[in-house]
């Protein structure tokens, strides 16, 4: 037998990209219903701003292209989740902006205060991960030290 792995019938890699996604709404959906996060938790969101649904304001889209960065701790308002998408209010540069994101345009999310960290696959053809400016709605980003609790999921799909 070759050492080549069989095609899967079985789209596993979507599943398991599906679940997880899941785990990004019931996380948020829990902010929304208690009103604030608990103790030091915060989130950083990464997004690709050109998926489908993703509705950000015109300035926002012009400065962020193709991938934008959110943060979700002490400043952000009327954060409503649905099954497919989470809308929320945010500052930038002192300008209030809503925004509307499906969680199928998410690439990472990440809560710095327990390194937690979740990698998605982008569900369109997906642009090469350029450098981008950091987050203007709070503090910059605190990486995990040791990964413990990184979860990343990169499939790769046969042609």
């Amino acid at each position: 037998m070759g050492d080549e792995t069989p095609e899967s019938m079985i789209p596993y890699d979507e599943i398991v990209q599906e679940a997880l996604r899941d785990v990004v709404g019931r996380v948020l959906g829990e902010v929304e219903r208690t009103g604030g996060l608990p103790g030091d938790h915060h989130f950083y969101i990464t997004f690709n701003t050109r998926m489908p649904g993703v509705a950000i304001p015109k300035h926002l889209s012009e400065r962020f292209p193709e991938e934008m960065t959110i943060v979700i701790q002490h400043r952000f308002w009327d954060l409503k989740v649905e099954e497919d998408s989470f809308s929320v209010g945010l500052s930038f540069s002192g300008v209030p902006a809503s925004l509307r994101v499906p969680f199928d345009a998410v690439t990472d999310f990440v809560d710095p205060a327990v390194d937690f960290r979740l990698t998605f696959q982008a569900n369109v053809s997906e642009p090469v991960n350029e450098e981008h400016e950091e987050a203007e709605n709070d503090t910059p980003l605190v990486e995990a030290d040791d990964g413990s609790n990184v979860v990343s999921v990169d499939f790769t799909r046969k042609k």
